[in-house]
């Protein structure tokens, strides 16, 4: 017999009728109910739901069968009679909360996530305020391997947050259950450290974590060290940064705070300040010129961008055969890092190790990404020290600056005036359109009618545009979200697509939703708002091509010649590496 389309139930005596196969949890947010969760994540952006019920947090009762039912996952019945309001159902949910404290540490004063943790939260809404179940704890050691991520399970709740995101989402496969019963924790194959697993240290894993059981690696002492030194200290700023610093001090979502935070770093003592941005503009004639010698048949097609390094790092694991397609730029803030250290040495009259170059960026795998041998010129590395955009909100909060209230600055000159096609590398479909407004008149020596690509906008998964070039159709995809990524080179692999050009950026939403930003708890309306915000910085920009702007013209006449030449290919190009995956 074939199922109802709707069913109706009673939750504290409203009636609700909700699509068949839909949660207590989700008919109760339709009537403005509030149910507590931990576990449960919902990311109907990308069609994963987290639903392990394993924190039991979400109990609700049902009347006239006296059993508990958790809500996160039990589908609701026609006539379903449920309570989310009863002592029993209180008590119940204090209890499951009480019960993880118990084998939680107890250190909230100093730990990282302290104000923005969601199990503190949680025991601070139902009103825990004692432990009543002292006991025995569960021990594991740090995992502090890697550049970039901090794995400390002593702090982990088991709500699987981390492995859907992982595993599902991201179709990476670094985190699994090991043990069981109480001795279960999640951990890596062969508790193998993270470095030497296939993680992309994308950071998704971080950013959905709801206590400190996940973390960036604190890179804030080094940046005071810095600034501390007689060294000369320069910063520069991804675009995605300041569409979701302002967040941290209470600002609207997707405010673009760009002034103030030139402002603010300058304040901090940074002897310069520059916009990666401009960087993100030479990535571009790099890429377009890699992209339409391919397209007059040097080299193979598609390219793949390659400004992500958790992407970078993903095929190198999983599709280590495919390493002749991505572009060999470096990333925007790399690219900056060796101009740094070249370029903007030689007009300061500074030696390359008498400058530090610091990134402010909007996720985790920047770290890592900077610690790449093949990432700098002889004993030095292009880029020293990456914080991501929470850790310069710390910083900022440290200094005690009135943030909101501070005065507007530009970005230093020489390395720091950016097209609008720079202001869109945040967001996904971003990079690709930004290097089709370029090669488009490159390879036709006509300009671009129609700058705008809306078809590569968006949070969609995959997305895909026609160009049409000297009479030739192009067909253009950007992905983002790794297990995206996976399912366009699955396509390339198998012959069922013809690219020409693919965009992939690890994180989904893109960098504006990258592992290091403000946590937007799964709330894809703030990534849209930062989104908006990129797309709006662009839309007021005199020069919204990279190659029309007058410091990027500068840059290659006075020092770097042609694009995609001999000395660019030394400079601000890379190579990869087939890592084994395991």
């Amino acid at each position: 017999m074939k199922s109802p389309e709707t069913v109706t139930l009673t939750i504290n005596d409203q009636e609700v009728t909700v699509p068949s196969g839909t949660t207590i949890l989700d008919a109760a947010k339709k009537l403005n109910i509030k149910i507590p969760t931990l576990c449960h994540l919902d990311l109907h952006n990308m069609k994963f739901v987290n639903q392990t019920s394993s924190c039991r947090v979400c109990m609700v009762e049902e009347e006239g069968w006296d059993k508990m039912l958790a809500a996160c996952s039990t589908r609701c019945r026609n006539g379903m009679r449920i309570r989310t309001d009863t002592i029993k159902v209180i008590r119940t949910r204090r209890l499951m909360v009480e019960l993880l404290l118990s084998n939680h540490p107890t250190d909230c004063l100093i730990c990282s996530k302290n104000g923005n943790c969601d199990l503190q939260a949680l025991a601070a809404e139902i009103g825990v305020t004692r432990i009543d179940y002292p006991g025995y704890r569960s021990h594991h050691e740090m995992d502090t391997s890697s550049f970039s991520l901090v794995r400390n399970m002593d702090k982990c709740v088991l709500c699987k947050r981390c492995e859907t995101m992982c595993n599902d989402v991201q179709t990476v496969g670094a985190l699994t259950d090991i043990g069981r019963g109480f001795d279960t924790v999640v951990g890596t194959l062969f508790g193998m450290p993270m470095h030497e697993t296939t993680c992309t240290f994308c950071g998704q894993c971080v950013a959905v974590c709801p206590t400190a059981a996940l973390t960036e690696v604190d890179n804030i002492s080094q940046v005071w060290e810095a600034l501390d030194s007689d060294k000369i200290v320069v910063v520069q700023t991804a675009p995605a940064v300041r569409v979701a610093l302002g967040e941290v001090f209470g600002m609207e979502p997707g405010t673009n705070v760009t002034g103030k935070m030139v402002t603010a770093l300058r304040r901090m003592g940074f002897d310069k300040v520059y916009d990666t941005n401009f960087a993100a503009d030479v990535t571009v004639m790099e890429e377009a010129a890699e992209l339409v010698d391919r397209i007059n048949g040097e080299g193979r097609l598609p390219i793949l961008t390659s400004c992500c390094p958790s992407w970078v790092k993903f095929i190198e694991h999983q599709f280590g055969d495919m390493l002749d397609i991505p572009s060999s730029a470096k990333s925007p803030h790399e690219i900056f890092g060796s101009l740094a250290k070249t370029y903007l040495a030689d007009k300061i009259g500074a030696k390359p190790e008498d400058i530090v170059v610091v990134s402010v960026m909007p996720c985790v795998a920047k770290k890592y990404e900077s610690k790449r041998p093949e990432l700098g010129q002889g004993d030095y590395s292009d880029v020293d020290i990456v914080i991501t955009t929470r850790e310069l909100g710390r910083m900022l909060k440290d200094l005690g600056l009135d943030f909101a209230n501070l005065p507007e600055e530009e970005f230093d000159e020489l390395m720091g005036v950016a097209s609008g096609a720079g202001d869109i590398f945040g967001s996904t479909g971003g990079v690709i359109e930004a290097a089709l407004r370029t090669a488009y008149e490159w390879l036709t020596g006509k300009p671009l009618e129609k700058i705008d690509f809306h078809e590569l906008r968006g949070l969609s998964g995959i997305k895909e545009a026609t160009v049409e070039i000297n009479g030739v159709k192009h067909k253009i995809a950007c992905a983002n979200g790794l297990g995206n990524a996976r399912e366009v080179l699955r396509r390339i692999r198998s012959g069922e697509a013809n690219y020409t050009a693919i965009e992939i950026m690890a994180c989904p939403g893109g960098c504006i939703a990258g592992g290091g930003q403000p946590y937007h708890h799964g709330d894809d309306s703030i990534i849209r708002k930062r989104m908006e915000a990129i797309y709006e910085s662009d839309r007021h920009k005199k020069i919204r091509q990279s190659h029309k702007n007058p410091q990027v013209i500068k840059l290659y006449e006075e020092f770097l010649g042609a694009p995609h030449s001999e000395k660019t290919k030394k400079l601000l190009h890379t190579k990869y590496v087939w890592r084994q995956k395991m």
